[in-house]
């Protein structure tokens, strides 16, 4: 994810009324769960763990208070090898 694309999102996220439940999805190779889960404190997830067990998608509706969290979080997120936003 480049500037452009948050830039984008940060405009989108804009137009919404805040504080807000903001739902994150990620896809990751099974052994990025706990990183992933470190982004959200103790925040319950759900999880789907593909066919072959390699991959897992995880989604998390945290209450947001603003859209620079919201941006703040995907950038974290995006640090960690593996992970796509989706």
């Amino acid at each position: 994810m480049d500037e452009t694309y948050f830039q984008r999102l940060k405009d989108k996220l804009d137009r919404q009324e805040w504080p807000a439940v903001y739902m994150f999805k990620f896809l990751a190779p099974i052994e990025k769960l706990p990183e992933i889960r470190g982004l959200f404190d103790k925040e319950e997830s759900k999880t789907t763990v593909s066919k072959k067990g390699n991959y897992i998608s995880v989604t998390f509706t945290p209450m947001m208070y603003n859209s620079e969290k919201v941006i703040e979080t995907y950038r974290q997120a995006s640090r960690i090898k593996g992970v796509m936003s989706l």
